[in-house]
């Protein structure tokens, strides 16, 4: 009897997506610690992506946007400290008003400690997810947590929603530094995608594929697809298989934690492998 392998998926997203700067999905499936890429799919506005999530199927995927706001910003705001509470209330903002009330919050503070941070940002590296500017990880979670929301999807440590789609908060960064310590290999300015920005996305893939990374996982794929994410010099294909790899930890271990800590913040989240 064959064991038919749980479908992943790693998505990049854009919180203004056009044919230009599409969200990006990443599908595939791990077998005996190999991650297989199946296809790359392109989603052009937020409403595709709804109906994507949406539909009866089963996966667990790694998401390359927060899925919560650090505990220090939501108590001073007084806004509601239970996350599905908070996310409501965010999501009923405009991005005016998000900029506004995160620019007024870091005027208040001393240089140096403007942003307020989650718990792991340190760990993983990543970006304060009030950030509202390079990136603008802030209107991120607002397009993007309302739709997991309206698709009543399953958020382990967070929501609980239909376990047969599971959706974990991913960090495309954090696997590409274990590789590449400070090596940049992406841009969306044209004049910044240099040779060795190439050959950096060049040296990643190479580490993924014979599996020189903590997570102990070989991503497998195709010429046409190695290519294909070498020549993306966006980086946005190439980060959508990074949270692939991701998912494809989190799946090895199991529900109903995947991965995340007994000590998460059930306010703030947790990404996956950090």
């Amino acid at each position: 009897m064959t064991t038919v392998a749980t479908p992943l998926l790693g998505c990049d997203f854009s919180s203004t997506p056009t044919r230009r700067k599409p969200i990006v999905l990443a599908l595939g499936h791990e077998t005996r610690g190999r991650v297989v890429l199946e296809r790359l799919e392109k989603i052009e506005s937020l409403q595709g992506f709804a109906d994507w999530l949406a539909q009866p199927r089963e996966w667990i995927g790694g998401f390359d946007f927060p899925f919560g706001l650090p505990r220090e910003l939501v108590e001073h705001l007084g806004w509601p400290l239970a996350w599905r509470e908070c996310m409501d209330h965010y999501a009923k903002l405009s991005r005016a008003e998000i900029r506004d009330t995160f620019a007024a919050f870091c005027n208040a503070r001393p240089a140096g400690s403007k942003f307020a941070h989650r718990a792991f940002d340190k760990l993983a590296g990543s970006s304060p997810s009030m950030k509202w500017v390079n990136p603008p990880v802030a209107y991120m979670l607002h397009a993007a947590l309302p739709l997991l929301l309206a698709a009543g999807v399953h958020i382990p440590g967070l929501h609980e929603g239909d376990t047969a789609r599971v959706a974990l908060e991913a960090y495309p960064g954090l696997l590409a530094r274990e590789v590449l310590g400070r090596r940049s290999y992406k841009s969306d300015d044209k004049a910044k995608q240099t040779p060795d920005r190439l050959i950096a996305r060049k040296d990643l893939l190479t580490a993924l594929e014979i599996g020189q990374t903590r997570l102990d996982l070989r991503l497998k794929l195709t010429h046409a697809q190695r290519d294909a994410l070498v020549h993306d010099a966006s980086g946005d294909s190439l980060d959508a298989v990074l949270c692939l790899v991701q998912a494809a930890w989190a799946q090895r271990h199991g529900a109903p934690r995947y991965g995340l800590p007994d000590h998460l913040d059930p306010l703030e989240g947790w990404i996956i492998s950090a």
